[in-house]
């Protein structure tokens, strides 16, 4: 439980608002002013029992970014350059669409915070975060450094949150001679995680397990090297790999997860002929599929496309899901603009996809308030360094997390009178 921080009594001047909230007695010549009250964070009721997973994207660098101060692959690939800009304002990625905030830094606290609430408001149970290790190779300590700031907002929030480890790039290390091997590269990674994550009360747990996924395996390809490398840890976790990939793990994998491909067919497939075999399964749902690789000047050719159909895919999808009755289901996925699967909102599609995440979990809310969390991040911004509107913006923060979202509107709603 959080502490409340003790309230000061002060007069009622405005300039003493920098950092107090008023409360005021309107027949009273002088006012309370109160520090944030904060609270812990609240769940949002649901209806459907499925856990609904998020699969999210940390790999993202701005020009604002901490570290390298430039434009990271995501958004550039081989030729975008998001310096340049349009007469609409739309800075050139590469994408096929456009997120509501544009392009953005990972590791940013308030872009951390949008992306958190609206997720908490769809329904959503807690993010599955795409995760390269831990070795400082290509963009890889980024992606851990920004993952590490989504980590420490997880509480705050009240999601929770698991890893899905990319073994693909374990041969990367290897060629850097940082790693005499993959499986040693593999297990300093485990260790890692053991460390950092898995003991958090907000990381995911199935069979009282931390959960672990692995997107493939695509490196280590044998039930002994997945032994060997689990062998570091006190406690197995409960593992997942790919869909039709649970061999390559062997007793070491307790089930596997859907993933996106050409059409739903496959969806259908790993529902009706793999998900019942399987001890664990956890299923996907999605938006469609439309890369930028070739348009971006990158060397992958994925060959097909899955069109977003306005919608109807992600409605396809969802209903195949709800058919299942699953007890896992991952969507796939929050930001990867670069294959256009992304369920963040956007210029084309607006808030329509979190909509239908938001009815397919029957989150019990009294309002729609995305626009209300969007206009949040946007004073984040537009106020960037002006105290007294970040410290009513901390308080907004706070209703939002405990699902009082009536009084943080009404903090909102004070910004710019």
């Amino acid at each position: 439980m959080k502490n409340l921080i003790t309230p000061f009594l002060l007069n009622c001047l405005g300039s003493l608002g920098i950092l107090f909230m008023v409360s005021c007695d309107s027949n009273s010549t002088s006012k309370n002013l109160t520090s944030i009250e904060e609270f812990d964070p609240v769940a949002i009721a649901k209806t459907n029992d499925t856990k609904v997973y998020m699969h999210y994207m940390t790999w993202f660098e701005s020009n604002e970014s901490t570290s390298n101060k430039q434009w990271g692959y995501h958004w550039t690939m081989q030729n975008q350059n998001p310096d340049n800009i349009d007469a609409n304002g739309r800075r050139e990625i590469a994408s096929h669409y456009y997120p509501l905030i544009g392009p953005y830094h990972s590791g940013d606290k308030d872009v951390i915070e949008y992306h958190l609430l609206l997720m908490k408001y769809s329904g959503i149970d807690g993010i599955l975060i795409d995760w390269y290790g831990t070795y400082d190779v290509n963009d890889y300590a980024m992606v851990r450094e920004n993952t590490e700031q989504v980590v420490k907002m997880m509480d705050e929030v009240g999601l929770e949150y698991g890893i899905v480890y990319e073994d693909r790039f374990l041969n990367n290390i290897v060629n850097a001679q940082m790693a005499p091997t993959p499986e040693s590269a593999a297990k300093r990674d485990m260790r890692y995680l053991e460390t950092n994550f898995f003991s958090d009360p907000n990381y995911i747990q199935i069979n009282n397990n931390p959960l672990l996924m692995v997107f493939g395996p695509v490196t280590l390809e044998t039930p002994e090297r997945w032994t060997e490398v689990f062998s570091t840890l006190e406690t197995p976790p409960t593992f997942l790999t790919l869909w039709d990939s649970s061999a390559e793990a062997g007793a070491n994998a307790q089930g596997e997860y859907a993933w996106v491909y050409e059409n739903k067919s496959y969806l259908e497939n790993f529902y009706n002929n793999t998900l019942p075999a399987l001890e664990i399964g956890m299923g996907g749902a999605y938006p469609g599929f439309n890369d930028f690789y070739e348009e971006g000047g990158s060397s992958s050719n994925i060959g097909w496309t899955i069109d977003h159909n306005n919608g109807a895919t992600l409605d396809q999808t969802l209903q195949l899901a709800e058919t299942n009755n699953l007890d896992y289901l991952q969507l796939i996925t929050w930001n990867d603009f670069g294959e256009g699967t992304m369920f963040e909102p956007t210029e084309e599609f607006g808030f329509s996809y979190i909509e239908k995440v938001r009815d397919f979990t029957g989150a019990e809310v009294n309002q729609n308030v995305f626009d209300n969390i969007l206009q949040l991040y946007s004073f984040r911004k537009k106020y960037e360094g002006n105290g007294p509107v970040q410290r009513k913006l901390d308080q907004a923060f706070e209703y939002f997390a405990s699902v009082q979202p009536e009084k943080a509107i009404e903090i909102l709603n004070t910004i710019e009178q």
